[in-house]
C-alpha cells in the first residue's frame, strides 16, 4: 500500500470556509501543549493571551488600533495575490509612507491647521505608491521578479528611516535619542473614544476593506484580477493587459501600505522612530491568507492577529512567557493555515502497490 496525493476535482465551499477556523483551533491547541512542555501554566497563559485583551473597553479599543494597519495593508495585498502579483514589500512601502507623512508634519510642526493631516495622508499614500512603482516598473519592463525586488526594497526603506532619524530628523531637544520631534496636534489623528487611543484610522480601515470587497465583487477591474489569477490564458484571450493589472495591484497595495504608515505615525506613535511597527507589512500577508484573500474575511483575520500582538505582551508580563511567543503563534497559524489549504485542494488516497507503480 502507498499514499497518493490527488487534486480534488471540485473543492467544497464549506471546507474552504472551515479551514481557517481549523487552523486557529490547531494553533490554540498546539500553543497549549507548548506552554505545558515549557513548564508554564498553560490555562492562565491562554487566558492572558486571548481573553484579557478583550475584557475592557480600553482593551477593545487597543485591539482596533492594532488591527487597523493590518486590515488596510492586507486588503491591498489581497488584490494583488488574487491576480498572482506578489508584493512582499509592504513593510518598506509602509515605512516610506510614514517617512513622507512624518517629514511633512515636521516641516510644519510649529503650525496649526486642519489642512495638515489630510496633506500628510496624501503624502503617505504617495510615498507608498512611489516605492511600489519600482518593482512594478521592473516587472513590466524587464520581467524582474516582483517578490525579490519588493522584499529587498524593504531593507532599503528601513535603513533610510534609521539614517534620517539618527541624523537630519533627530529632535535637537531630545537628549540625543533617535527620534524626531513630537508632531503638532494638527498632525495627529483625532481620538474617537475618550480615554482610549481609538483614532480615525480604525473606521477608515473598515471602509478600505468594504471598498476592496465592492471592487472585487462588483467592479470590472476586480473581475479582471480574478480571471488573471485563475486563468491567465483566458485573460490573454479576453484582451486583459497583464502589465496594466500588475501596475494596478502593486500601486494599490503600495498606496494602502503608505496610508497605514501615515496613520501609524499620526496616530499611536506621534513621531518618527527607528522601529515604526513590529512588522505589520509582513504580518499582513498572514492576515490576507487567513481572510481567504477576501476583504470582508480580512477584517476578523486582522482582529485575530492583532489579538496575538496584545495577548503576547500580556502573557510576557503576567506569566513570564518569552518575547518570541507572538511570533511563534503567528508562525503556527500560518503553518496550520497552509496545511489546511493543502487538505482543501488535495486529498490523500491509499493505493495498492501495483496501482501506485502504474
Amino acid at each position: 500500500m502507498s499514499v497518493r496525493i490527488e487534486r480534488r476535482p471540485a473543492p467544497s465551499r464549506l471546507l474552504m470556509a472551515v479551514t481557517p477556523l481549523l487552523a486557529v483551533a490547531l494553533t490554540v491547541v498546539t500553543g497549549f501543549l507548548l506552554f505545558l512542555l515549557l513548564g508554564f501554566d498553560a490555562g492562565r497563559a491562554l487566558w492572558e493571551f486571548f481573553v484579557v485583551p478583550v475584557s475592557t473597553l480600553y482593551d477593545l479599543a487597543e485591539l482596533g488600533v492594532k488591527a487597523a494597519p493590518l486590515i488596510i495593508i492586507a486588503t491591498g495585498l489581497a488584490l494583488g495575490f488574487r491576480a498572482n502579483v506578489w508584493n512582499i514589500g509592504a513593510e518598506g512601502q509602509l515605512t516610506v509612507g510614514a517617512l513622507c507623512a512624518g517629514g511633512l508634519a515636521l516641516a510644519f510642526w510649529q503650525q496649526e491647521g486642519v489642512w495638515i493631516l489630510p496633506v500628510m495622508v496624501v503624502a503617505g499614500v504617495a510615498g507608498g505608491l512611489a516605492w511600489a512603482a519600482i518593482p512594478a516598473f521592473l516587472k513590466t519592463r524587464f520581467g524582474v521578479n516582483e517578490i525579490l525586488v519588493s522584499l529587498m526594497l524593504t531593507y532599503v526603506a528601513l535603513l533610510l528611516l534609521s539614517t534620517l532619524v539618527y541624523g537630519p530628523l533627530k529632535d535637537p531637544e531630545g537628549f540625543n535619542f533617535p527620534q524626531s520631534r513630537l508632531f503638532s496636534g494638527s498632525a495627529q489623528l483625532p481620538i474617537l473614544l475618550e480615554g482610549t487611543r481609538l483614532h480615525l484610522g480604525v473606521p477608515v480601515a473598515l471602509a478600505v476593506a468594504l471598498t476592496g470587497w465592492v471592487l472585487l465583487a462588483r467592479g470590472f477591474i476586480g473581475f479582471q484580477l480574478r480571471v488573471l489569477g485563475l486563468a491567465p490564458a483566458a485573460a490573454r484571450y479576453a484582451g486583459f493587459s497583464r502589465g496594466r493589472l500588475t501596475w494596478f495591484c502593486l500601486l494599490a497595495s503600495g498606496g494602502l501600505a503608505g496610508l497605514a504608515g501615515a496613520f501609524e505615525v499620526a496616530g499611536p506613535i506621534g513621531q518618527l522612530v527607528p522601529e515604526l511597527t513590529p512588522g505589520y507589512g509582513f504580518t499582513a500577508i498572514i492576515v490576507a491568507f487567513l481572510g481567504r484573500l477576501h476583504p470582508l474575511g480580512i477584517i476578523p483575520a486582522g482582529l485575530l492577529v492583532a489579538l496575538s500582538y496584545i495577548g503576547g505582551d500580556n502573557a510576557q508580563i503576567s506569566v513570564g512567557l518569552p518575547q518570541a511567543v507572538t511570533g511563534v503563534f503567528q508562525g503556527l497559524l500560518l503553518f496550520f493555515l497552509l496545511a489546511s489549504d493543502f487538505l482543501f485542494r488535495y486529498r490523500l488516497r491509499l493505493t495498492a502497490g501495483r496501482e501506485a507503480r502504474a
